[in-house]
């Protein structure tokens, strides 16, 4: 059946009246939504100071919804249910039928034949909304299950004036140039606000969820330092002083802990002593415990036993006991004795140590084994060097070698050698810094990708 063009124009009408209150509600509801009290609301926190603030706002707002209005046959054409419905889906059944309530107070001061079930309408659109509310869990029910309910809550609105206004034909008359438009209005206003607080649900999920991460990330970088702190204590607090050699060593984690570690074995003056270097596979956590169990063995070992085949054999066996998922530590361990400057040593896997003379000839600590906790049963052999006065012997980790610059280019053993062969003249604390410091041109900012370890020990002069 087509459409009389007048009931069009009627219709044309209606909605640019009802949608300009829609539009200035929309405004009220964005304001709304920046205020701390709301967004309380919509989080779910739901006192009776909440409450009240959703009674007397969007009691208001149905006020509104009546007073800014046409009539049409002596009844207000309006969108008074819109802040009811808003209340209870918010707030629940007592917000939203108090809210209903001021809005229907209102609406009897203005009387016509279609007072009693406008005024039964209001109440219900409030109450309807917060059993809503209550069936979901006491949570907001999502854009689109709202503008449905509230598309339903006027077509439920056009049926009490139907069944309840007289004279009936007045009422049959009334609900046909207004009924459309009246669903289409409240639906578009409740999309409107539906969405306002679907997006600020989402904002607040959003920010929790940021500031969640950013708790749990200080948390644990919190729990890093620490562990940091901890994984520092293993390593010498201090390089004891050793007559007739020049000692100095330092570590440099990439991240926040790391898997390297070098210690100094002393028993006693004039004694052997020990000098061990060590890189876990691996980084982050899981190096640095892997580190404390190889470091704590293999120092027990080391005080426990004089040979240095000895120490490695058993702190092999030790560790793969308790190896799991891989990981492995390449090490070498040296004993130095002070009185015939011999150095016994075993390498495990580890990059072999450069030994420099003091006529600047190079050459190194070759492989003597596998890394230990790669094959718990490894046989191991030993080797030995011996130093003379100015000799210089440098242990470091593969941090050291394998430092990239923007060109993708290692620093390289070659260039270490250069270095230490160009300061063999200065002290063993000058040598490695000038290791580091070339090393920090070489990679020219790049960031350092594995740790960085170096042990240098010099020969004293007679």
């Amino acid at each position: 059946m087509d459409v009389p063009t007048g009931l069009l124009t009627e219709y044309a009408e209606i909605i640019h009246v009802l949608f300009q209150l829609v539009c200035v509600l929309s405004v009220i509801a964005y304001l709304l939504s920046r205020t701390p009290t709301f967004r309380d609301v919509v989080a779910g926190k739901l006192t009776w100071k909440h409450q009240a603030f959703l009674v007397l706002v969007f009691g208001a707002l149905s006020i509104y919804g009546t007073w800014g209005t046409i009539e049409i046959m002596g009844a207000p054409v309006n969108v008074r249910d819109l802040g009811p419905m808003v209340a209870g889906l918010l707030g629940g059944p007592v917000a939203g039928l108090g809210a209903g309530l001021v809005g229907a107070l209102y609406r009897s001061g203005m009387g016509g034949f279609t007072v009693v079930p406008c005024c039964l309408a209001t109440v219900i659109a409030g109450l309807l909304g917060g059993l809503l509310w209550l069936s979901s869990g006491r949570k907001f029910i999502g854009v689109g299950m709202a503008v449905l309910f509230a598309g339903g809550m006027e077509v439920l609105h056009n049926g009490l004036v139907l069944s309840m206004a007289e004279p009936r034909s007045m009422a049959e008359s009334l609900v046909a140039q207004i009924g459309i438009p009246m669903v289409l209005a409240n639906a578009g206003g409740m999309f409107i606000f539906a969405f306002i607080i679907s997006n600020l649900a989402a904002e607040q999920k959003t920010k929790g969820e940021r500031d969640t991460y950013h708790a749990e990330l200080e948390r644990k970088n919190a729990e890093l330092a620490v562990a940091r702190q901890i994984q520092e204590s293993f390593l010498p607090e201090s390089i004891p002083p050793i007559e007739g050699f020049d000692l100095a060593a330092r570590s440099i984690p990439a991240k926040e802990v790391g898997g390297d570690f070098y210690d100094v074995i002393v028993r006693g003056p004039g004694e052997p002593f020990g000098l061990i270097i060590a890189d876990v596979s691996g980084k982050g956590v899981p190096a640095a415990l892997f580190m404390a169990l190889s470091r704590t063995v293999t120092r027990a070992n080391a005080m426990w036993h004089r040979s240095p085949l000895q120490c490695i054999s058993d702190a092999n066996r030790m560790i793969s006991a308790d190896a799991r998922y891989g990981m492995f530590v390449t090490l070498c361990y040296g004993v130095v004795d002070p009185a015939s400057r011999t150095v016994r040593y075993v390498n495990a896997g580890h990059n072999p140590p450069l030994l420099v003379r003091a006529d600047g000839t190079r050459s190194d600590l070759g492989i003597t084994g596998p890394a230990l906790g790669a094959i718990g049963d490894a046989e191991y052999t030993d080797a030995h060097v011996t130093l003379s006065p100015g000799d210089i012997l440098v242990f470091y980790t593969d941090g050291v070698t394998e430092a990239v610059n923007a060109q993708d280019e290692e620093f390289g053993a070659g260039r270490l050698a250069d270095v230490v062969v160009a300061s063999r003249e200065r002290t063993a604390r000058d040598i490695l810094d000038a290791v580091m410091e070339s090393v920090a041109r070489h990679a020219r900012g790049m960031p350092q990708f594995d740790d960085i370890t170096l042990l240098v020990l010099k020969v004293g002069l007679p």
